[in-house]
């Protein structure tokens, strides 16, 4: 009878495991990746405003000489990623293309300019950064026009900002659900414990000698926890990179080991808090109190 009970306590306290490692591997998963969203929404945005073209149109008594020399210029400059030329008889062959009919036909000459195309750094792409930067090229005595599209940049700058703002608050508030989640499922593994606890503490035994075995029983859960999750994560970040590849995510060394690190970190102080906790909660009620 005794081994049969002995078998059923230990097949609890097996499922009681398993319990708060499957609990602390989903919330440190689903807490990974919004951090590893969080980690790689610079990236993201800085993709997008590196999309973005400003247009030199030059004026017609500007040679080939002062272009060459003009464009390599600007490839020197701080905000310039790349730098395109292109003459005003490839744009006319490209905007022949896009509306289906040659219009040189029609007007006789060709009415475009040469122009370049500078593809800003992501830091450039702001309203006010590139307002100046059009102030600038207009006094240029090549330039005779500068046109970027305006009404896109201000709402590319206003929706990343914003959505960096709720990606914080939404990282906050998971962060604050996973804390709470863990410690539920570690308090519910102690509870069953609570006898033992109250046991070995009429018997003299001192609180920090009663915890240690339970933090570190739990560290451990956490740590495997914490492992389970960053396999999961590492599953999510090869199908990302193999269908995203520009996002770099298995090459951005950095951010991969700050993740590794988060995790791992948060699985530790999570678990050894709230076995520190738990236990102090139980170790604080009377006898009498362990059965409600």
């Amino acid at each position: 009878m005794s081994s049969k009970f002995d078998s059923y306590q230990k097949r609890r306290l097996q499922s009681s495991y398993i319990s708060v490692v499957i609990s602390i591997a989903l919330v440190l998963f689903m807490v990974g990746v919004l951090a590893l969203v969080l980690l790689k929404s610079k990236k993201v945005a800085n993709h997008f405003k590196e999309k973005v073209a400003m247009t030199l149109f030059l004026k017609d008594e500007v040679n080939n000489e002062k272009i060459y020399a003009f464009k390599e210029s600007l490839k020197k400059e701080a905000f310039s990623k790349k730098v395109l030329y292109i003459s005003k008889e490839n744009a006319a062959k490209q905007y022949s293309k896009e509306i289906g009919e040659d219009f040189l036909q029609f007007l006789g000459k060709n009415p475009l300019k040469n122009g370049i195309d500078i593809y800003l750094n992501a830091d450039a792409v702001t309203p006010e950064k590139m307002q100046k930067l059009e102030t600038k090229f207009l006094k240029n005595a090549y330039v005779a026009e500068v046109s970027y599209d305006k009404p896109l940049i201000e709402l590319l700058t206003k929706n990343i900002k914003r959505i960096s703002f709720w990606l914080l608050v939404l990282s906050g508030f998971f962060a604050f659900v996973a804390m709470i989640l863990i410690n539920s499922s570690i308090r519910l593994s102690i509870y069953s414990k609570r006898f033992n606890i109250k046991t070995m503490q009429m018997v003299g035994a001192t609180k920090s000698f009663i915890r240690k075995p339970f933090i570190w029983q739990s560290i451990k859960l956490g740590f495997l926890g914490a492992v389970i999750a960053l396999l999961g994560i590492g599953v999510i970040i090869f199908y990302v990179d193999k269908y995203i590849p520009s996002l770099e995510l298995i090459k951005d060394y950095i951010s991969l080991s700050y993740l590794v690190g988060g995790v791992l970190v948060s699985a530790f102080i999570i678990t050894w808090l709230s076995t520190f906790f738990a236990t102090q909660r139980f170790l604080n009620l009377q006898t009498d109190e362990l059965y409600y």
